[in-house]
């Protein structure tokens, strides 16, 4: 059955990639969660999924600019009534030592070329022996590559926002064993042969409702949704099929 990843956590409810959007993906169902990772100007791995802090806190400025202790300081629930600090990476690796949820972490280092991002990265989630519910996946496919020669253990899943010929083969080139692709860039035909070679698909960011329908019905191994709840109840209507 289609697994559910839970957007930056419960996005269409709650903060973006904050711990009250986690938790609540959580205790709504999910199967798993979808985070981005930043570094501070300090070192820190901090979970934000814009290069600046604007839109998202009530600080601004650039991630790579800030301390770790700044941005603590930040409010990134600017709209709502219940303050949310920017998680750190340690966070939400520590909260996930009391569930069992994926944790599909997405290194934002497209734009900004984070000297070290990966070494912190695998080196935490080793230390805290989640290697198997991690998934690592990124735009920059170098990034990619540098995780798997690091970690083989973990499995990494290279991002895409237009479609791929034989995108299995790419990914078995790459050592990947999953793909995320843009959810309308990849035809049923493609998703299908994808997966019955082997390769993981976890389409992003599907919120409509027909979106959902097509996935579930062809099976996709997992979708990465703003609204877990909504995939949740329409995922039951093909559990009943099964």
């Amino acid at each position: 059955m289609t697994q559910i990843f839970a957007h930056r956590g419960y996005s269409t409810a709650f903060a973006e990639n904050t711990m009250g959007a986690f938790i609540e993906a959580e205790k709504a169902g999910s199967d798993g969660i979808e985070i981005d990772v930043q570094l501070t100007k300090d070192g820190e791995i901090v979970v934000i999924h814009d290069e600046k802090v604007d839109r998202t806190t009530t600080g601004s400025g650039f991630v790579k600019d800030l301390s770790f202790k700044e941005i603590r300081k930040l409010n990134a629930n600017k709209n709502g009534l219940k303050k949310e600090q920017v998680p750190s990476l340690t966070e939400v690796l520590e909260w996930m030592r009391s569930n069992k949820l994926i944790c599909n972490i997405e290194l934002k280092n497209g734009l900004i070329p984070y000297e070290g991002m990966e070494q912190k990265v695998i080196q935490l989630v080793r230390a805290y022996g989640l290697s198997d519910r991690i998934i690592l996946s990124s735009f920059n496919h170098y990034s990619i590559v540098y995780s798997y020669r690091m970690a083989p253990e973990i499995e990494t899943a290279p991002l895409f926002i237009e479609g791929i010929y034989m995108p299995w083969i790419y990914a078995e080139s790459i050592r990947a064993k999953g793909i995320h692709p843009k959810h309308s860039a990849m035809s049923d035909n493609i998703l299908t042969n994808t997966m019955d070679n082997g390769i993981a698909i976890r389409p992003y960011t599907v919120n409509k409702d027909a979106d959902m329908h097509r996935l579930f019905n062809i099976n996709c191994t997992a979708i990465i949704t703003d609204d877990p709840v909504k995939a949740l109840r329409i995922r039951k209507q093909y559990e009943k099929k099964s």
